[in-house]
């Protein structure tokens, strides 16, 4: 915790986010590239602080090691996946809870309560039993499913276009983004 706090007062009190403009990449790449500076630059610090001072070197028995590493679990994730997976999620997530509040504003929460889990992938219930829970026909839900798909597609699209410097770059970081989810998947 610390050391986010110390990452986010140097990078809030120096120059560093007026480097970050468009030209040069995404957001995201230059927030990832200025924290692992920032952990290389603590790393450093940490081993220059503990260098000599007549403390005598620990063994290291090279056995033990490998025979704990071998217990590990064994997995592809690299911090960058990760990190980008966790910004994917953000940006969909927060996509989804903008299209709620849109429904919430309209007086229409119960609506989108009830068809949300179409736009997640998550969707088990049939059509009929969706119909009769909000007292729609099966009709009715099936287009109101289409259009809360369209309507999602609209405002993911808007919330992509607020992190990237051209209206040209919204289709692939769409693409980024869902391929970023699913290679959760593909790792699993």
């Amino acid at each position: 915790q610390e050391l986010t706090q110390e990452f986010f007062l140097g990078l809030l009190s120096g120059q560093s986010l007026a480097r970050a403009t468009p030209e040069k990449g995404r957001f995201r790449s230059f927030l990832l590239g200025a924290v692992k500076n920032f952990l290389a630059d603590y790393r450093d610090r940490q081993f220059a602080l503990k260098r000599g001072g007549g403390v005598a070197p620990l063994p290291f028995d090279f056995v033990v090691g490998e025979s704990s590493y071998l217990r590990e679990p064994a997995h592809d994730e690299t911090p960058e996946r990760i990190f980008h997976r966790n910004w994917a999620r953000t940006v969909l997530d927060g996509s989804l809870a903008r299209l709620r509040d849109e429904f919430l504003r309209a007086g229409r929460i119960a609506q989108f309560d009830g068809l949300k889990a179409y736009l997640t992938g998550s969707a088990e219930v049939k059509y009929a039993d969706v119909a009769r829970q909000l007292s729609m026909s099966e009709a009715a839900v099936k287009s109101s499913i289409y259009r809360l798909r369209a309507r999602y597609r609209d405002v993911l699209h808007e919330e992509v276009s607020s992190t990237v410097g051209e209206a040209s770059e919204v289709e692939g970081e769409i693409r980024f983004l869902l391929d970023a989810i699913s290679t959760r998947a593909a790792a699993v």
